[in-house]
């Protein structure tokens, strides 16, 4: 279960239409939050609310210069979020299915 709740927390994250329209801005490469602010009818406590999000699920990192913070995206959770996503959508050997004596294709097998 802990590896799940680990890999989930990006997706979550995501599950917000702003904070996906953030990532893929940030796609572009590094922007300062004013930047991120002008794309949006948002205040700015807010708009930190949402990097505050992205950032403690991994997928986002903050660096601050001055009075300016800028965000980029953490490819080293990226690449973890595709592994995970490709891992749960795959058929595999260990799958949580296969131990289950209930699935569906031995109900079928028995009709």
């Amino acid at each position: 279960m802990d590896y799940y709740l680990e890999n989930t927390r990006v997706f979550k994250a995501l599950g917000d239409p702003k904070r996906a329209m953030i990532v893929d801005m940030l796609s572009c490469g590094e922007l300062c939050a004013c930047k991120i602010l002008e794309k949006f009818e948002m205040s700015q406590s807010t708009l930190s609310h949402h990097m505050k999000l992205l950032c403690e699920c991994g997928l986002v990192k903050a660096r601050a210069e001055g009075k300016w913070t800028y965000y980029s995206l953490d490819e080293n959770t990226i690449d973890k979020t595709k592994q995970f996503f490709c891992s749960i959508t795959s058929d595999k050997e260990n799958c949580i299915c296969k131990n289950n004596k209930n699935n569906c294709k031995e109900c079928n097998e028995d009709e």
